[in-house]
């Protein structure tokens, strides 16, 4: 009797293990999709994170794409949107902020998805905190402006 018993917890383990692995595997497939959109810049891709904005001192510099930063424009780093997609950022904490910047440049910090302008900042209230969690969206897909 105990045989049996142990063979049927043992089974049930298994099949949890296998329904675990399952989830597990969509997931991995969903995220990776995800990605390859926001890549891409398909519309209404999202991402989240944490967003940090530019050093006054870069003021003027080239950005990644070619134009200069200007921090009383609306534009954003992203490690791999399309240079002229938009998108939406909005603050995570419940303040309700949001902003719409456009992708100019690129950011390679692993530990930010985001590197907006010092407008952009100031309009997400992100000046004193320095970085904040965020949700990035893309609103308008590059070259469709």
């Amino acid at each position: 009797m105990t045989t049996v018993s142990t063979m049927t917890t043992m089974t049930r383990i298994v099949d949890v293990f296998r329904l675990a692995l399952v989830l597990v595997l969509f997931a991995g497939f969903g995220a990776g999709c995800a990605g390859a959109d926001l890549r891409a810049g398909k519309l209404g891709a999202e991402q989240v994170g944490m967003a940090t904005y530019y050093s006054p001192r870069l003021a003027g510099h080239r950005t990644a794409s070619g134009e200069r930063y200007d921090p009383a424009r609306f534009t954003a780093a992203h490690p791999s949107l399309p240079f002229s997609t938009w998108v939406q950022v909005t603050r995570l904490d419940g303040s309700g902020r949001t902003v719409v910047v456009r992708i100019n440049d690129r950011c390679a910090d692993s530990r930010k998805i985001i590197d907006v302008s010092e407008a952009a900042a100031r309009r997400l209230d992100m000046i004193r905190a320095g970085s904040v969690r965020v949700r990035i969206q893309v609103v308008t897909a590059a070259g469709r402006e």
